[in-house]
């Protein structure tokens, strides 16, 4: 399924890791650059009654370019189900400021808190190529889900 907005595209999909299938994952190219993200809602480290929920989020980053480039920090925009927006800003990406070659993908894991049980992420990688180019990357914006948000379908 490709979602289509003022940003570009969006393709959202199914994929294959580690012999499991069915886990929705969220994907957008800006600059030649693919970022692929899946979010898992971590149960054992939520606590309801406490409105305190926890997501981890795995990010592909895959050069499509013909040059490397290199993540040298990140801005995250997350929406909680009450509409409060937290932003967040930071260097690199879990301690590191990686260079992806030409055709090669970076893989990393993090996460994120929140104290509502549904939320939403979206935010720029902000990079720079060999040749001293800086430029954005868009990451797309994918949903926290958890079993404790309730749906009134009307």
């Amino acid at each position: 399924m490709t979602l289509s907005g003022h940003q570009g595209q969006v393709q959202v999909g199914y994929i294959n890791f580690g012999g499991k299938d069915v886990e929705i994952v969220y994907t957008k190219i800006t600059h030649h650059i693919s970022v692929t993200v899946e979010a898992i809602f971590l149960e054992d480290q939520s606590l309801s009654l406490d409105n305190h929920y926890v997501w981890a989020y795995q990010i592909w980053i895959e050069n499509q370019g013909s040059e490397s480039v290199q993540l040298l920090s990140r801005t995250w925009r997350i929406t909680d189900a009450s509409g409060i927006l937290h932003e967040v800003k930071g260097e690199g990406v879990v301690g590191e400021k990686p260079w992806i070659p030409p055709g090669t993908t970076y893989h990393y894991t993090s996460g994120t808190p929140l104290s509502t049980p549904s939320g939403l992420m979206e935010g720029t990688y902000h990079m720079k190529t060999k040749a001293g180019e800086d430029f954005d990357v868009e990451i797309p914006a994918f949903s926290l889900d958890s079993p404790y948000e309730t749906v009134v379908v009307h």
